[in-house]
């Protein structure tokens, strides 16, 4: 049977992915993630340029058949040697490619996803969706786009369920002092450039209300040993990863 060739449209796309690897636990985060969970109704739309996923570790020879049965060609090099914790696959037709990330996510710092990666449906948890645009160190204006797409279609909510998990996303920063650092940065990174985007009065109140709301409880949640024993070296030493390039 011949592969059907990639869609063209990458939000479809990845739900084509989806549906046809249902049966592997796999599930989309980034920018196109982003768009699923919104419905696609984003308040600063934006282009897409590639599809990340996540899948559980041992699970990657699956993700690779599955993979060259939707019409993608594996970094056959790149999948063997990095293949427990990453995989690469490309869409000739289209000129673009999937990142399969296994078990967590890593970029500037790491996000832990292997006990949450099926608390959701098709995408990565909100929260866990949000922080990995909050650990991007150099934040450019997709990411800054993203975040505020993410909390502008969902409330903070202290469970998984039904919007962003916030008193996860403190809880976990309360640990890690790395992350704790970039992802405070970026929150008052992204709501300083609020005003740039000429949004409406109501829908700038709801992202910066939200904002707040969520670096409130941050900052409330009480810090580990280890937390504090970091921020006692603060930003003499590096605190971030640069992310590596591959592909």
């Amino acid at each position: 049977m011949t592969a059907v060739a990639p869609l063209e449209n990458l939000v479809a796309e990845a739900d084509r992915i989806l549906d046809t690897a249902a049966d592997i636990p796999l599930r989309v985060l980034g920018g196109v993630a982003v768009a699923l969970s919104a419905h696609g109704s984003l308040l600063l739309p934006r282009p897409y340029n590639d599809i990340d996923f996540v899948t559980a570790a041992g699970r990657g020879p699956e993700v690779v058949r599955a993979f060259e049965g939707l019409g993608y060609l594996g970094d056959q090099r790149f999948n063997a040697l990095n293949g427990y914790r990453r995989l690469l696959f490309y869409d000739t037709a289209n000129e673009r490619r999937v990142d399969v990330f296994v078990a967590k996510f890593e970029m500037c710092h790491a996000i832990p996803l292997a006990k949450r990666l099926t608390l959701s449906a098709r995408t990565i948890p909100l929260a866990d969706l949000l922080l990995t645009k909050l650990q991007v160190f150099a934040l450019n204006e997709k990411d800054q786009r993203d975040i505020v797409n993410l909390v502008h279609a969902h409330r903070l909510s202290a469970d998984d369920g039904d919007g962003i998990n916030a008193a996860y996303v403190a809880q976990l920063l309360g640990t890690d002092w790395g992350l704790w650092r970039t992802s405070t940065l970026n929150v008052e990174r992204v709501r300083g450039a609020l005003a740039r985007y000429e949004l409406a009065p109501e829908q700038e109140e709801v992202v910066r209300g939200r904002l707040d709301d969520l670096r409130r409880r941050i900052d409330e949640e009480p810090k580990s040993t280890r937390w504090k024993v970091r921020a006692r070296v603060g930003e003499r030493v590096k605190w971030y990863e640069e992310p590596e390039e591959v592909g």
